[in-house]
């Protein structure tokens, strides 16, 4: 039965990732100084076509036109912040999909409060680790170590469901398994390898993947979201069959990325119901 689920989602998540290819789709990218760099290229490497525009004077024109916004608060500044939240409110406001990554959501009061005042901005998707879920589901503050998570994903599962429901946002938590839910179902991701937790911003990179699967398909963003994380998983275990460390992997992740083919998604995207 698991081998026949398997197979369906690789199905399902090779055809985001083909629709990716073929719609190009336009993402409005607000995200930190860290992960710019390797943001732009896993989308590009994806089909999708990053915009890396913050703005506030250039938003009311560019994110009407945009297929989705991706917000990332990694190197949240208090000049960067009002720009979040107008293109969250255009977005929104336009019907158009956005996906948060709230980066270490519960290390300052500040931060917890912009990621929740954006998340009243209703966004489509949260993709957080374990310890920001809790942070936002809860919250509270302090409950994070950094940018680290100090908690497994499977220690946000009920925090995840909560928040999904508070919000009306799909929420996906990060880690050795990848949680999705809705509030109501529950499906885990089991790609990746651990090397991946050694490169900078690779989370920051699948959240950008999330909004440009969710672009293609918005009426099914919890199916698009489990897609793009189980798709940037296997590209992480190709790439590590000749990657000799965390540099390399780099590399090899984003080839690995642009080069997947039909054959290694359906056979390697490893997603069951909960």
């Amino acid at each position: 039965m698991e081998d026949g689920e398997e197979r369906e989602w690789g199905a399902k998540a090779w055809t985001y990732l083909s629709s990716v290819r073929s719609l190009s789709p336009l993402i409005q990218c607000i995200t930190n100084f860290v992960s710019m760099d390797l943001t732009a290229n896993t989308l590009l490497s994806a089909g999708a076509s990053p915009a890396m525009l913050h703005s506030p004077n250039e938003s009311p024109d560019f994110t009407p036109q945009v297929n989705a916004l991706y917000i990332n608060v990694g190197t949240l500044s208090d000049n960067w912040l009002p720009a979040m939240e107008l293109a969250a409110q255009l977005a929104s406001k336009l019907n158009k999909p956005w996906v948060l990554d709230p980066v270490a959501a519960g290390a300052s009061r500040f931060r917890l409060k912009a990621c929740l005042d954006l998340i009243s901005l209703k966004p489509t998707v949260i993709r957080g680790n374990a310890s920001e879920i809790i942070a936002l589901a809860k919250a509270s503050f302090p409950s994070t170590k950094g940018v680290d998570s100090s908690h497994d994903s499977t220690d946000a599962v009920e925090a995840a469901k909560s928040l999904a429901n508070s919000s009306g946002a799909v929420v996906a938590v990060s880690g050795a398994v990848d949680f999705v839910t809705d509030g109501n179902r529950i499906v885990g991701a089991r790609n990746g390898v651990p090397m991946m937790q050694k490169i900078t911003a690779t989370g920051c990179a699948v959240t950008a993947l999330i909004a440009a699967f969710v672009a293609t398909d918005p009426s099914h963003a919890m199916e698009a979201t489990a897609s793009a994380l189980a798709v940037f998983g296997v590209a992480g275990e190709l790439g590590m069959e000749t990657a000799r460390g965390p540099a390399s992997l780099r590399t090899h992740l984003i080839d690995s990325l642009h080069g997947l083919d039909q054959t290694a998604v359906i056979s390697g995207v490893k997603i069951t119901a909960i």
